[in-house]
């Protein structure tokens, strides 16, 4: 899993590469935490038109993440989901709780 980052005008946009699954939940959690601990974001946006590939464990290293920012007020939210994510949000109902966007 490679994770890029960018910050522009408060708002932390996380580009996810790679598989999120058992084998990587626990270092992509290791990041994210430390992104999101560095500074205080009004806005989290994951960009996962690289996510080739997304089990529970990644559904759930996501939740973790948007149960995180939401204690701290930090809107979470989707972009550029790749085919297979945007099937496994679907069927999910994430996009409830983390919105897509353009």
């Amino acid at each position: 899993m490679l994770i890029k980052h960018r910050i522009y005008n408060n708002i932390l946009f996380v580009m996810l590469d790679g598989e999120l699954d058992e084998h990587t939940a626990k270092h992509t959690t290791e990041i994210l935490d430390k992104l999101f601990d560095e500074e205080k974001y009004k806005q989290v946006i994951f960009d996962l038109s690289d996510l080739k590939f997304m089990d529970s464990t990644g559904i759930g290293v996501l939740l973790g993440r948007y149960r995180k920012l939401k204690g701290k007020g930090v809107g979470v939210y989707i972009t550029n989901p790749s085919k297979h994510a945007e099937k496994i949000f679907n069927l999910t109902g994430l996009y409830d709780i983390m919105p897509k966007i353009s």
